[in-house]
């Protein structure tokens, strides 16, 4: 800053390339190798010129945050590796974050991404939902991306085709999910920001192949890359086909139910008695919520809450509800009568 001596009103400015998502409100973890971090440590950015500063930016992991961001994330916590056998420490510590939607990993090793499917899986069972976002192998064929998706297997992860082998598909599509506020709304058609040079597109059959083997295809038309379909890895429950989990927003809607329940309760029912009482107040609280959910066309109904006193625990209530997620608009079918 240069200092003047003359009275009056001065300004400074400074111009940044991307500072931080376009409105979402979701942060994402980041394990990717770099040349320059110490591993076993976090790094939180708010914006991508701290990762520039951090790590510099030539970095892979560097160029990661700038995607990330571009895409609509609001916060990236980064674990650095400098190798293979740094990836499950890495993992670990991202697992022991609260504020965590969406985890990203550069790596394609398939070892890699089972031990990430198991964290943010482990993560969820410990109330701290999440979903892992992974891509291909550079030029890996449909055949061999839906081999990878069957060898992950999960509502909780994601895979990303075509395969680039740094990572920045799977990024620009975990910034798209974290820059949603509406889980219900699907996330084919959104625009990807940082894949520019990305130029494979798939013909409708290996997109139909792609789809039903559990992964997310994208595509690049007139220089705009967008996604085709976003589906999970899950297709399989035991040796048997299941599409339950097929769809992302089915996984997106449950960890934006659930856990909004589950803290609305926390929040109101500190210190409480579990008497008669205390429990239609529980109920009236869930029935609010879901209406919520209902109103805002997250879910489409709920039925059947309960709440009672555990029979066998006289501390413990019991809640109990079923509820219908929203599905997305994926296709339009028109059929056309014509008079001659």
């Amino acid at each position: 800053m240069t200092i003047h001596e003359r009275p009056g009103v001065y300004s400074s400015y400074d111009a940044s390339t991307v500072i931080s998502g376009s409105g979402g409100s979701s942060t994402v973890g980041l394990v990717g190798l770099v040349t320059d971090g110490e591993s076993g440590k976090l790094y939180t950015f708010n914006r991508y010129e701290d990762a520039v500063t951090q790590f510099g930016q030539e970095e892979n992991l560097t160029k990661l945050v700038q995607v990330l961001f571009r895409n609509g994330a609001a916060r990236v916590v980064v674990a650095p590796v400098s190798g293979e056998e740094d990836y499950q420490g890495a993992f670990d510590l991202l697992a022991m974050e609260d504020d965590i939607d969406l985890v990203v990993c550069d790596s394609t090793q398939l070892s890699v991404q089972q031990a990430l499917r198991q964290s943010v899986c482990d993560a969820s069972q410990a109330r701290r939902e999440r979903i892992a976002v992974v891509g291909g192998a550079q030029s890996e064929d449909v055949e061999a991306l839906v081999e990878r998706a069957e060898g992950i297997n999960s509502e909780r992860v994601v895979l990303v085709a075509p395969g680039d082998g740094t990572g920045l598909a799977a990024a620009a599509v975990a910034g798209a999910i974290a820059g949603e506020n509406d889980p219900a709304i699907p996330l084919g058609g959104a625009e990807l920001k940082g894949l520019e040079g990305m130029e494979a597109r798939y013909a409708d059959t290996e997109i139909d192949t792609l789809v039903r083997g559990g992964v997310t295809p994208l595509e690049n038309v007139s220089g705009v890359v967008s996604v085709v379909r976003g589906v999970t890895t899950r297709t399989k429950t035991g040796e048997a086909e299941d599409a339950t989990w097929r769809e992302l927003t089915t996984i997106r809607i449950v960890d934006d139910v659930i856990p909004t329940i589950r803290n609305s309760l926390r929040a109101k029912f500190r210190r409480t008695k579990n008497t008669e009482q205390t429990r239609g107040a529980i109920r009236s609280q869930v029935v609010l919520e879901l209406e919520n959910k209902l109103a805002r066309e997250i879910i489409t109904g709920y039925d059947q809450v309960t709440v009672e006193a555990d029979t066998e625990n006289p501390t413990v209530c019991l809640v109990d509800f079923t509820f219908t997620v929203a599905h997305g608009l994926n296709q339009i079918w028109l059929t056309a009568h014509i008079t001659v």
